[in-house]
């Protein structure tokens, strides 16, 4: 079982930028991606960055080029760079860990708002 702690949300000014953190503990041996997901008020949740244990990411169109994942392994962390937000971020983002079965627990999230 895996634990995740996101971290980093806030109010934030459209053209601003956040970092998020999330960070992992439990048996974490199987785990081969990480992601980012969001969420609106009544909506699903939604992938919007992911990457792989080798490194490789991916990202969902409507944050290339603005956002950024990373990965610290010795902190078991992942991180989410968010420039350039838009009002259309606010979200609450939710980190997930991808296993062979698929992705794991949920953890609470941290909202992110994008306001002046």
């Amino acid at each position: 079982q895996v634990q995740l702690v996101e971290s980093g949300g806030g109010l934030v000014q459209p053209g601003g930028s956040l970092r998020l953190s999330c960070t992992t503990s439990g048996t974490i041996f199987s785990i081969n991606a990480m992601g980012w997901f969001r969420q609106y008020p009544g909506k699903q949740r939604t992938l919007v960055a992911s990457i792989t244990t080798g490194g490789w990411a991916n990202y969902e169109d409507s944050v290339k080029g603005r956002f950024a994942i990373s990965r610290d392994p010795a902190k078991n962390t992942v991180y989410l760079h968010m420039n350039i937000l838009k009002p259309e971020d606010t979200a609450v983002y939710y980190c997930n860990t991808a296993s062979p079965q698929g992705w794991g627990s949920w953890g609470l999230g941290t909202q992110v708002t994008v306001s002046y």
